[in-house]
């Protein structure tokens, strides 16, 4: 999954683009879990009133 690289400039963008796992763990971390628990959270205080 991570494999060194080289780059000019040693980046972020460099490191996601080293191949479709990488990316698709760093969306699900940044995106979607979030939107999970805010979706459950919403839930809730939809639930109390």
């Amino acid at each position: 999954m991570f494999e060194p690289f080289t780059d000019v400039v040693p980046s972020f963008f460099g490191w996601l683009n080293q191949g479709p796992l990488t990316l698709t763990l760093f969306l699900h971390t940044i995106i979607i879990l979030p939107m999970i628990w805010i979706y459950f959270d919403e839930k809730k205080k939809l639930n109390k009133k």
